[in-house]
């Protein structure tokens, strides 16, 4: 059965080659490769490479090369067609049936990617070569100049009805295909077509392959309905699935060995103009499963950018529900808050490269921000301050707990345990020595004699209790 490229592709793109020869060898990362012992000669210095972004292994001991589809015919002896199947069913993708209209539909798709590519410079044009004197203003002040404007084609869609239709009309390229593409809306009541995008500057949204998919675009009128406006889902189009500004960011990232996350296009526009290259933004929605993936294939810590208001934090919670049950060893994400009412094309304005930088290196980990959220909750909200400390501890250890369970890797889950039981069991020491606290006080008030003789016994069984609580807390944790 005869695969199309575009399949094959996607399956590469959503499972690195290291995770795939990870299960057979013991990979070691060194700068952007890995390397490990060869599966295929006994040796004792490993000559055994892998590259993420090339997306192929190198066996320097037998001269072995190849993708992930070879390395499962190396060593498991699989056909080509089981090797397709079984990464296929692990990315998630469902097998192509025979389709007699295979070829046709493949050719619709490279029609429609050419429609993408028209529009882009339509749209790319009438910023640079019409006069575009508003939405160029507003670039200026935000600092986007002409290097910017090409190395991510940003363009504008005028605020006429269709500016876009017409030039496309004149291309010969049909109207269903135009609104297959989500660029031109047809009346339900058969008036004439007109563009999707007006008034808005475009940010080009680009697959892996650097090809134009989709489009978003930042209103300039105040009063819109929408400030921005995502393409919706067609053919080229998956939102789920896709990255701002992946394809560039990717070599910035395997040299750097980080990915940022942000919020939006003018947070990537802004930090590249600061010299920070390696980010990408998500479109508008909460970050998918599939898109962790891609940012771990990336990068082993991913940080996400999030506003420091609520709002941010609310959003960062959200990717940490979203990554738990994903966590494996050596992948997980970190999270790096910016100042309130502050985004990253600010701090570039404000205090340049370096003020980013300073930020990126307080990151918090995981950890840090699940205890930081439900001991918030748990302990410190005015609900929780209603009861005992006793309690509340308690009531923080199940939740806590909750959140673990998700974690799908055994170890993964096993270390998450150990660190919560070591501070819970932190945060019972300071209950109970606050507990001693009181009783000594309540007792030197009411008769300073009467109760001297059982002071050493009563804090002795405390302090017995607490430990007995402890040492069963943190083998029970799990």
């Amino acid at each position: 059965m005869a695969f199309s490229r575009e399949f094959i592709q996607d399956i590469k793109d959503r499972i690195s080659v290291s995770d795939v020869v990870g299960r057979k060898v013991r990979l070691q990362r060194r700068g952007k490769e890995h390397v490990g012992l060869s599966p295929f000669k006994s040796e004792k210095t490993p000559s055994f490479t892998v590259n993420d972004q090339k997306q192929f292994y190198h066996c320097f001991a037998s001269g072995k090369h190849g993708s992930i589809f070879d390395f499962l015919m190396e060593t498991e002896g699989l056909s080509f067609l089981e090797s397709v199947e079984r990464l296929a069913n692990e990315a998630g993708l469902a097998m192509p049936q025979r389709d007699p209209r295979a070829a046709e539909k493949s050719a619709q798709r490279a029609n429609l990617a050419e429609v993408m590519t028209m529009a882009a410079d339509w749209f790319n044009h009438q910023l640079t070569q019409t006069n575009a004197e508003e939405a160029s203003a507003y670039l200026q002040r935000r600092g986007v100049d002409a290097a910017l404007i090409k190395t991510f084609g940003i363009g504008y869609a005028p605020s006429g009805n269709a500016g876009l239709v017409a030039h496309l009309q004149a291309k010969k390229v049909p109207l269903a295909q135009m609104v297959e593409a989500n660029l031109a809306t047809k009346p339900d009541n058969g008036g004439q077509p007109y563009d999707r995008f007006r008034d808005r500057i475009m940010f080009p949204i680009k697959d892996k392959r650097d090809k134009v998919i989709a489009f978003g675009g930042r209103a300039m009128q105040a009063d819109a309905k929408a400030k921005y406006l995502n393409s919706s889902e067609t053919p080229l189009f998956h939102k789920g699935s896709v990255l701002y500004n992946f394809s560039q960011a990717r070599q910035a990232a395997y040299d750097t060995g980080q990915i940022l996350v942000t919020e939006g296009y003018m947070d990537v526009v802004g930090l590249a103009r600061g010299g920070i290259m390696n980010a990408v933004a998500s479109l508008g929605t909460a970050i998918t499963a599939e898109q962790i993936g891609q940012l771990w294939q990336l990068a082993p810590e991913p940080i996400i950018c999030m506003d420091g208001d609520e709002a941010g934090l609310k959003a960062a919670y959200r990717v940490i529900d979203r990554a738990l049950p994903l966590l494996k060893a050596g992948f997980s994400l970190r999270f790096a808050h910016l100042p309130v009412g502050k985004d990253p094309d600010d701090i570039i304005n404000e205090q340049g490269r370096d003020g980013m930088n300073a930020i990126l290196s307080k990151t918090k980990d995981m950890v840090d921000m699940l205890w930081t959220r439900e001991s918030e909750i748990e302990l410190n909200s005015d609900l929780a301050k209603t009861y005992s400390r006793y309690k509340r501890i308690t009531a923080l250890k199940r939740k806590l707990r909750e959140s673990i369970n998700s974690i799908g890797d055994k170890d993964v889950r096993a270390l998450y345990g150990q660190e919560f039981a070591k501070r819970l069991a932190n945060l019972r020491e300071v209950a109970v020595g606050e507990s001693n606290n009181g009783f000594e006080q309540k007792k030197s008030a009411k008769n300073k004699g009467q109760y001297k003789k059982y002071k050493m016994p009563v804090r002795g069984a405390s302090r017995a209790l607490l430990q007995s609580s402890i040492a069963r807390a943190d083998t029970q944790w799990l």
